[in-house]
Parts: C-alpha cells; structure tokens; sequence
C-alpha cells in the first residue's frame, strides 16, 4: 500500500511532544500574545510545543462541538485496548454501517467491504485521512463488542483521566449532539496524548492512502486536511504543517486541529467555529485553516525562545542573621527560565516580583529555597520560579551567643523582669536599711545606762 508522508517529520513531532509531556513546567506561561490578525475561529489554541507555552488563545475554555476532531479520542481508546493493530482483522458489518444511514457522513466506502475483514491499523486511515466515520463506527462496534454505548463511556473515562474538564462525548464520530461538546483546550490535551499513541502522527499526516479492494483494484483515501494537502486549495496549504485532524458540521463549523515545525520550532494549534455559512447561506472558505495557517506564519516570524532569567543571575538579596562578614544573601532561581516572548520585546517589559523574607537565620546552605518570584511580560504572569540561596553562608557561634543574649537583655519581658527585681532589691535594701535602724534603736536602749 501506498502512503505519503515525511516520516523524519513524524518522528521529530513525536519526540518533541512526548518529551513536553515528561518536562512540564507546572508554572508554565499563560500569557497572551497578540498576534493583530483577523481572525474566522471562535475558539482558538496556540501552544509552543517545545516550552509547553500558550502563545495565543480565544475562548480556550469555552464549551463547543468538536465535530469529528472527535475521533482524536476514538483513536486512542481504540490503540489503548488493541495491542495488535495490524494483525487484528475486523469484519465490516451492514447493520453497523446502517445506523449512519441518512446523517450526510463523511465515509470511507467500508460500503464495499461488507462481509470481509480489514485490519484495525487500515480502519484507522479510514478514519483519520478522509475522516470516515463509517470507519469509527466500526472501530467502536468491534472494540467494545457491539456495545458502542459502552466505548463511548470509555472516552469519557479517558477525558477525565486527561483533565479535561469541560467534556463530553455521546458518540465515536462526531456527529451533532447537544449533549457532545468539548473545548480547545481540552481537545489539545488529547492531541498531546494521541500522539503518544502508536502510527499516530503518521497517519494523521497521510495525504492519501489506498485501500485495496481486490488485487486489481484500490480506494485512494485523500485526506480532509488541507493544511498539509499541496493538491488541495492553495490558500490552506502550509509546507511546515503536520496533521492532524479536521472536522465539520453546520453546529460546530470549521475546526481543525495541527501541528506545524519549522528550524526546530513546533507549535500545536486547535482552531474551531469558523463558520461555515455567509448571511447569504454562501458556503465560505475553510476560516479554521486560513487561521491556523496566519497563526502558524505569525507566530514563527514574530516568536522567539528567550532566556528571561539565568540560573545563576541574581534576583535579590535578604538579609541574614549570626554571620560573619556576610549581612546579606543574594537568591538566584532554581532554575533558568527560558520562554517564547516578541522578538521585538523590551527589557522593561520583563518584571520580576520576588517573594521572600526580609530576614534569613544562618545556617543557609547552598541551593536551599528561600522565596519564590513571579515573572511578568507586560503585567501579564509568565511563570512562577523558587529562589534559592547563591552561596552557603555559616552560623558564628559567638556572634550567634552575643545576639542570643542581646535579644534577651533588651527584650521587654527581660526589661519588665530586670525592673521588677530592681525594684524587690531597692524594698529590701529599704527593708533591711530601716530593720537595721530599729534594731540599732533597740540596742541603745538596752545598753543606756539606768538613772538612779
């Protein structure tokens, strides 16, 4: 079978997104660049797959249909509970293939394989190139034994697993329901994760496969993407794009869901709702492409990685307590910090907000965490970094004494104490002083001699 497709691309995207996956800076960046286009989609993500880095985002959180961006998480839960995808063979049935009966689907022509078998792994290029969802129908029906119901609930089982909080699935292909809906954000979480799955990124940047019917004859299967489709309308086509997935109903519109590298820079977009109709019922151009590809071309020319902070470059100093030679400490982060920023940004757009003590007690050792501190782009939150001690700095034992006893003597309850018994010696030099004069009078009167 014949396939097209840039395997050392498919590669490269793999590594980079499952090596994002294992270094996730929790505190990664949300700012929000503004990249000054027009733009079609109404939910959008752009992320730096490199530094885990929204770059830009609309409505990211926002509920929406997904349309057959769907069968994203079809694919997964079928790779997930099928080890043997070339080897297993799946009989295409007709009663599975009726139930699409009368919804406008997009197929794959499994019409022609009534009765015979095809492999799960050939079932999935039916799926994710020409978006068949006779093909995720099948899929779903073989996987959960014709309990379809049953494997739905197992993409949903799998979204919670993947933190995505504001979905919902009630089918395996993505056709209209009010009770289906995902957002961009979350349908980025299961792209990061689908792509970790095995053929993936190679079939999801096939352009055309062909299916063989008979030894005579083969079903090209062309993909549904234009963004990585040269032959297709030129205005969507972009060299540096790879995969993944599109999707389309009047509900959801145009959505579509890539990845684009270029000079080792890679970026993940999702791009939904762009609308498929003009006032005038027109059918428009594809505005989810037309996005992603402006958002792609903005974002190589105008993003670059930066170093924000060193590992070792000083934040701010504290102060510290029972040393010698050493009043102050300088903290310096944990870590380097190095994000996507404006190749034409400012140093003053860079703030660093640090959090820490005004005072530290010795011993500090090196590397020990004091504070934190919030870096800012523009006033906007890029990360959150642990500062640490730059040096270590040793306690005095006779400065330490000398404080100790210091802090005691001049503190109030010491005061107030010292006071008191201050003023219980002065009673009792008192009290002693007019006791010893009593007794005194006493004694002269005893030893005064007696008149006759």
């Amino acid at each position: 079978m014949r396939k097209k497709l840039s395997g050392i691309a498919v590669l490269f995207l793999t590594l980079v997104i499952t090596m994002t996956m294992f270094c996730v800076n929790a505190n990664a960046a949300e700012a929000n660049f503004d990249p000054g286009i027009k733009l079609n989609s109404d939910y959008i993500y752009l992320i730096n797959l490199d530094t885990d880095t929204p770059i830009f985002q609309k409505n990211a959180d926002k509920r929406c249909y997904p349309a057959s961006t769907t069968k994203i998480m079809t694919y997964i839960i079928v790779t997930e509970q099928i080890t043997d995808l070339e080897n297993s063979m799946v009989t295409i049935k007709q009663e599975v293939l009726d139930e699409l009966e009368g919804t406008d689907s997009s197929l794959s022509g499994l019409s022609e394989y009534v009765d015979k078998q095809i492999s799960v792994k050939e079932l999935l290029y039916c799926m994710m190139v020409p978006s068949g969802n006779d093909a995720a129908l099948v899929l779903a029906d073989y996987v959960s034994g014709g309990d379809v119901p049953a494997f739905v609930d197992l993409m949903n089982q799998k979204a919670k697993e993947l933190g995505c909080k504001n979905t919902h699935f009630v089918n395996p292909h993505g056709l209209h329901d009010e009770k289906h809906y995902t957002t961009a954000r979350d349908i980025y979480k299961m792209t990061e994760y689908a792509i970790t799955m095995p053929y993936f990124t190679e079939i999801t940047n096939t352009t055309m496969y062909y299916l063989t019917l008979d030894e005579d004859e083969e079903n090209p299967l062309v993909t549904t993407n234009g963004l990585i489709n040269e032959n297709a309308q030129e205005d969507y086509y972009y060299e540096y794009a790879r995969g993944i997935k599109t999707g389309t109903t009047d509900e959801a519109g145009f959505c579509v869901v890539s990845t684009a590298m270029k000079d080792g820079v890679a970026y993940l977009c999702v791009a939904m709702h762009a609308p498929c109709y003009d006032e005038y019922g027109e059918y428009l151009d594809n505005g989810a492409m037309e996005d992603s590809k402006a958002l792609y071309e903005w974002a190589f020319g105008a993003m670059e990685l930066q170093e924000v902070v060193g590992e070792q470059t000083p934040v701010c100093e504290v102060k510290v307590n029972y040393s010698v030679g050493n009043d102050t400490l300088f903290l310096v982060p944990e870590y380097a910090f190095s994000t996507m920023l404006p190749v034409d940004k400012s140093n003053k757009d860079i703030v660093i907000k640090p959090d820490v003590p005004e005072v530290v007690d010795t011993p500090i050792a090196k590397g020990t965490k004091i504070g934190t501190a919030t870096v800012y782009y523009k006033n906007q939150p890029l990360t959150k970094l642990n500062l640490i001690a730059s040096e270590t700095v040793e306690r005095s034992e006779l400065v330490y004494i000398m404080t100790v006893v210091k802090n005691v003597i001049t503190s109030p309850i010491f005061i107030i104490a010292a006071a008191f018994v201050l003023v219980l010696f002065i009673a009792y030099l008192v009290f002693v002083a007019r006791l010893s004069k009593s007794k005194n009078k006493e004694n002269e009167k005893v030893n005064k001699p007696r008149e006759l």
